[in-house]
């Protein structure tokens, strides 16, 4: 066994998993020290500090307020939806924690471990793969690539299973559609195996769809029983919950062998003795099973590929053992779903693989594939319409773009003698930026006096094959170049990041709570605490990461047309802030030569006269405005402007109060689930 080898490891919202590979190449998964494939993603927080795994589920029935589940579903975000001991904790904390307990486990067979590859979900957007990666860090780990899970599992049966031979290469070119449905998010990717290369031809999801949201409607049909029996609502008990929590998990895992299941509650000496059909349960979870075909359909129409087209249908998941995902997606797709590989271990596996290929290790078959992804959602920036003053977004990167890619285009600045221009950077949303996710800013600052408007500024995105994302933007006319550091709208500072490093290593023991703990760059609006986050929000639509929506579309601009350019990833496949062309752009064979000229496919530049004005805003022009909600200070426009400080300030002026109503606030478990009672 070599010194500190690389490992695979799946991150998974309710369980992970660690794999490794042998010296011949293939996947092991490591047991941990409970003897298990799988960790539960749970902690509890005891009083000498934090505990993971069974035993963390155990103690979090009698004393749920320290219990943290799910912290997957919040990465991303200012903060964990739940407070533990009176506490905010970021997402990255939890899984940092449970990394470390990985980490632990594994090092008992291979001895030191530091190189990782973690998996996440496809449809994970830029600052949740990147609270991912930091999640690593506190963990004392060097992530060497964050890998995409149906990548990972695509990996991982074809290496294993019939379709691939002995050497490494398909036996005939595969068409794949990969259905991962996990404990808490649910990802859809088409796939295309030819010889050596992996590539993913595009990709769709919900990461607030997953098993957990299955569980959630029994735990309502449980306690309706129970209220019905005897006039007592177990809901708004914490301890009751978990009870009811524990017992959902359990009676979905046995109807999926099982035709009925008789269901044991007690509660202050309350019994109930309840019998739950398979038909039920599907009757109760059908419209959760729809929303995962109609993100399947929605895969197959942005691809131009159909049904027929499909060579293959691999499940992956634990959720996926559920009989009627398997009875839908035959009847809709013709085919058979293949199950020749344990849906709890293949994401694992395939991240091993992947591990081995970046460190050159395992067999030679191994290390002549090549795996090139795409990206999840669009990328662009957000600029001004001159005409009409409305946001206005220009899409820089559009989704299922094939990965590492660079884009540039050319924007003219908002008005005279603008001293600064800022490029607010987004993921998805529509022409307007309603319902984008803002990555952050970028400043170019100090710019000369009496600049003249539509001056030319040049963004340049470079997107890595981890997801990882890169900006650039300068004024060639005045030659002021500078490739800057995000300021993030979400995710843990660097400092912050040393502060809770020490806390991870030592659990966070009561003794170690701080008073004031490291918090986030940003701000965010708290989500409702939620033991179950089940939502209804269609795809797409992050209601914790997004904005409502505030203006009608306009007519897209016209823009100088993206350069995109012939590029392979990094050596260590990570696309940092800081990350140099030349570290982007390294020759490596783990991606293929070329990139899809899609990715330029666009209207040839308008002339001057025709092109719409849409313009790059200075630093803060959107400052002054009220709707915290929508974030519109990490809005950059298009004109990039800037305000003018010989203007009179806006304070002077008599404030007014706000004409809007308040946004409306998601709705936490408990208010969910007496709804649907009711």
């Amino acid at each position: 066994m070599p010194d500190n080898p690389p490992v695979g490891i799946d991150l998974g919202t309710t369980f992970s998993a660690v794999a490794h590979l042998d010296s011949d190449g293939r996947p092991w998964t490591i047991l941990n020290s409970d003897g298990d494939l799988t960790t539960p993603s749970v902690v509890y927080f005891d009083t000498s500090g934090a505990i993971v795994g069974k035993e963390a589920i155990a103690a979090g029935e009698f004393e749920p307020d320290r219990l943290a589940q799910f912290a997957k579903r919040d990465m991303g975000e200012s903060a964990f939806s739940k407070e533990i001991r009176n506490q905010k904790l970021p997402a990255e904390v939890l899984q940092g924690i449970i990394l470390k307990k990985l980490k632990d486990d594994t090092e008992l067979k291979l001895g030191a471990v530091k190189k990782v590859v973690i998996t996440v979900p496809a449809f994970f957007n830029e600052p949740c793969r990147k609270a991912t990666q930091d999640a690593g860090r506190l963990a004392g780990l060097e992530v060497l690539d964050i890998i995409n899970e149906p990548t990972a599992a695509a990996i991982c049966f074809g290496i294993q299973q019939g379709f691939l031979s002995e050497d490494g290469t398909s036996r005939g070119q595969e068409r794949i559609l990969i259905y991962d449905l996990g404990g808490g998010t649910f990802d859809v990717t088409l796939m295309e195996i030819d010889g050596t290369k992996f590539t993913a031809l595009a990709t769709a999801g919900d990461v607030y769809l997953g098993g957990v949201d299955w569980d959630s409607r029994l735990v309502i049909h449980l306690a309706k029983a129970f209220q019905l029996e005897h006039d007592v609502d177990l809901l708004p008990d914490a301890v009751a919950m978990q009870m009811l929590q524990q017992k959902a998990a359990e009676t979905k895992h046995s109807l999926s062998t099982r035709e009925a299941v008789t269901v044991f509650l007690s509660h202050e000496g309350r019994r109930l003795k309840q019998e739950v059909t398979r038909a039920t349960f599907e009757e109760l979870t059908a419209d959760l099973l729809d929303r995962t075909l109609m993100t399947v359909n929605k895969l197959l129409r942005e691809a131009k590929i159909e049904f027929k087209d499909l060579t293959r249908l691999l499940l992956v998941g634990g959720s996926t053992r559920m009989p009627a995902v398997s009875e839908m997606l035959e009847r809709e797709t013709g085919l058979q779903a293949d199950r020749s590989l344990s849906p709890d271990e293949s994401v694992a596996h395939g991240a091993a693989i992947y591990a081995g290929l970046l460190m050159k290790t395992g067999a030679e078959r191994i290390n002549g594939m090549s795996v090139t992804n795409v990206s999840s959602h669009d990328l662009g920036i957000l600029g001004v319409e001159r005409d009409t003053g409305r946001k206005r977004r220009s899409t820089m990167i559009p989704r299922n773009t094939q990965l590492p890619i660079k884009a540039r285009k050319t924007f003219p600045t908002l008005r005279d003698n603008q001293r600064s221009v800022e490029v607010n950077v987004i993921e998805g949303g529509d022409d307007s930026g309603n319902n984008a996710t803002a990555i952050g800013k970028c400043k170019v600052k100090g710019l000369p006096e009496n600049l003249p408007a539509k001056t030319p500024v040049q963004v340049t995105f470079k997107y890595g094959s981890d997801g990882r994302l890169t900006v650039q933007a300068s004024l060639p006319t005045i030659e002021k170049d500078a490739e800057m550091t995000i300021e993030r709208a979400a995710g843990l500072s660097d400092e912050a990041i040393a502060e809770w490093s020490s806390m991870v290593e030592t659990g966070i023991p009561d003794s170690a709570v701080p008073e004031q703990p490291p918090t986030n760059t940003a701000s965010a609006a708290e989500p409702a605490a939620a033991p179950i986050p089940e939502t209804q929000t269609p795809v797409e639509q992050s209601p914790k990461q997004i904005a409502p929506p505030v203006e009608p579309p306009v007519t897209p601009p016209v823009v100088e047309e993206p350069v995109a350019e012939e590029s392979t990833p990094a050596p260590n496949g990570s696309a940092s802030d800081e990350s140099t062309d030349e570290e982007l752009m390294a020759d490596d064979e783990l991606m293929a030569d070329e990139l899809d000229e899609e990715v330029t496919d666009e209207p040839e530049p308008a002339s001057e006269e025709a092109m719409p004005q849409f313009f790059m805003p200075p630093e803060s022009e959107y400052d002054d405005e009220e709707d915290e909600v929508e974030e519109e200070d990490s809005v950059p426009a298009f004109d990039f402007p800037q305000i003018d400080v010989s203007e009179p300030a806006a304070a002077e002026a008599p404030e007014e109060p706000p004409t809007d109503p308040p946004p409306k606030k998601k709705l936490g478990w408990r208010s969910r689930a007496k709804k649907l009672s009711e």
